[in-house]
C-alpha cells in the first residue's frame, strides 16, 4: 500500500512535504500509528490540568505549538503554516490573517458568552478546518483545539463519533458530511457528531 495514498477527505501532500517525513515507514498503517502515538503525547500535554490553566489556547502561537507537539516526531513541517494550496482551505497567503480573526472572534465569544461552551468549541473547530493552516493533520488538530476549549470551559472532551476518524469508513463520512453542513451554516450535525 502506498504510504501517501489519498483517500476521501485526506489532504494530499506535495513531494516536498512527503520528503519531510521523519521516521522511516513503509505503509499508511505504520504512518497512522506513528502519528497516533505522537498525537497521544500532545493530547496528554494539552489537557493536563496545569497546562489548561497556564496556556491560553486563543493566541496564534498556541495554535502552532499544539500542531507542532502533535506531529513533531512525524513531520519536519509540524507547527509551520503551509506554503502551498490544497484541496481545501483558504489561500495560503491568507492563513495568518484568517487565524488572527478566528482567535479574536473566539475570545470575544468566550468573554461575552455569545455561545454555549460546546457550540463555541465546535464553531472554532469548524472555522479552523476551513482555514486549514497546515500541510496535514488539520482535522485532528482542530478536534484537539476544540477539546481544549471545551475543557477550559468546564466541559468534557468531545467523543467525535467515538471512532478513528483517520481511517476511511462510515464515521469519517459522517464527520465530513457534518463539516459540509456547517459550511452551509447548519452547525447542528457537527454539534451532534462531536458528542456522539
Amino acid at each position: 500500500m502506498n504510504l501517501f495514498a489519498e483517500g476521501e477527505g485526506n489532504t494530499p501532500l506535495s513531494a516536498e512535504e512527503q520528503a519531510d517525513l521523519i521516521p522511516n515507514l513503509a505503509t499508511k498503517e505504520e504512518l497512522n500509528e506513528w502519528e497516533r502515538q505522537n498525537i497521544l503525547e500532545a493530547f496528554a500535554w494539552a489537557l493536563a490540568a496545569n497546562n489548561l490553566r497556564r496556556n491560553d489556547p486563543l493566541v496564534e502561537p498556541y495554535v502552532r505549538d499544539l500542531h507542532r507537539r502533535m506531529f513533531d516526531q512525524t513531520w519536519r513541517w509540524a507547527g509551520v503554516y503551509r506554503t502551498s494550496e490544497k484541496n481545501i482551505g483558504v489561500p495560503h497567503q491568507e492563513i495568518r490573517e484568517r487565524l488572527a480573526g478566528l482567535v479574536g472572534d473566539a475570545r470575544y465569544w468566550l468573554e461575552h458568552g455569545t455561545y454555549a461552551a460546546d457550540e463555541l468549541a465546535v464553531r472554532f473547530h469548524h472555522r479552523l478546518v476551513v482555514i486549514h493552516p497546515f500541510a496535514n493533520g488539520n482535522g485532528r488538530h482542530a478536534r484537539l483545539m476544540a477539546d481544549v476549549l471545551a475543557q477550559r470551559q468546564g466541559r468534557p472532551v468531545f467523543t467525535w463519533g467515538g471512532a478513528d476518524l483517520v481511517r476511511a469508513g462510515d464515521f469519517r463520512e459522517r464527520y465530513i458530511e457534518a463539516l459540509q453542513a456547517a459550511d452551509g451554516h447548519d452547525l447542528e450535525p457537527l454539534l451532534a457528531f462531536a458528542r456522539t
